[in-house]
């Protein structure tokens, strides 16, 4: 191969037309992302970006949108117990899933119904992946 993978650019989800602010709450108010200006081309066509922790999210205005109910981005997160309570207090679930190995795991959704997985990687200080 002639060529290296470097990093994780950014992952595209879909919204539906108008659901920017819905994406804001979520992305920039739950989350703690920070929004990005879009490029005026790029920002006509609408939709909205979000960066923070070294991954972005590309959310796309889809004329026939269906959120990504299997498909989702898998973040690392250094402390997934306050990620859950965080997510919990915005009345948004923390599914716990113990099925990752070497990993403490969630699932949540967008206030717009796309699945998003969370993992934390185990170390002899911490608890099971259960989510107890």
């Amino acid at each position: 191969m002639g060529f290296t993978f470097t990093r994780l650019h950014h992952v595209q989800l879909a919204i539906p037309s108008g659901g920017e602010d819905v994406a804001r709450r979520f992305y920039g108010d739950v989350l703690g992302m920070t929004e990005l200006a879009k490029p005026p081309a790029l920002a006509a066509r609408g939709g909205c970006w979000f960066a923070g922790g070294g991954w972005e999210v590309h959310l796309g205005v889809e004329a026939e949108f269906t959120p990504a109910r299997k498909a989702h981005p898998g973040v690392l997160v250094d402390d997934l117990d306050a990620l859950a309570a965080t997510l919990t207090a915005a009345d948004h679930a923390a599914d716990w899933d113990p099925h990752f190995p070497g990993h403490r795991r969630l699932y949540t959704f967008d206030g717009h119904g796309n699945r998003l997985e969370f993992l934390q990687p185990l170390s002899a200080n911490q608890p099971g992946p259960s989510g107890d």
